[in-house]
């Protein structure tokens, strides 16, 4: 069991634990300090170090963890985050842009002039061999 006291933390409070001493995630609403856990994480303590400082819920689930790794979070369980103050998630929307036709740029000009000149040329000779043999 972790030695501090069960209590509410602000992401602010849980960032300034982001070291291979002192290593706090926050995973469903909870705190938990993973310091003595990561040498011990499959996944190596990169993992566990690249998810500090945020709200590390989507980066555990998307893992599928065992339900023997969830029980295991509960010895490294500190207390609970505020949620307050994690930033709201936003969807992002793209800045408008013109309408681009794709077909009125000069490069389509020169695939199609690339393409009827040879065609051209083709039925030219067609033409021209028929006309000969009669």
């Amino acid at each position: 069991m972790a030695s501090h006291g069960k209590g509410v933390y602000t992401l602010t409070d849980v960032a300034a634990h982001s070291s291979r001493n002192d290593c706090w995630l926050v995973i469903g609403g909870k705190v938990y300090d993973v310091t003595k856990f990561l040498e011990d994480h499959p996944g190596g303590e990169e993992v566990l170090l690249a998810s500090v400082g945020k709200d590390s819920t989507n980066d555990f689930e998307d893992i599928g963890h065992t339900k023997n790794a969830r029980a295991i979070m509960d010895q490294y369980y500190v207390g609970e985050i505020d949620a307050a103050s994690i930033p709201k998630k936003f969807k992002y929307t793209p800045p408008k842009q013109p309408f681009y036709n794709q077909d009125k740029t000069l490069q389509f000009i020169l695939k199609l002039v690339q393409l009827l000149i040879p065609m051209t040329i083709l039925a030219l000779a067609l033409s021209v061999r028929i006309y000969t043999n009669q």
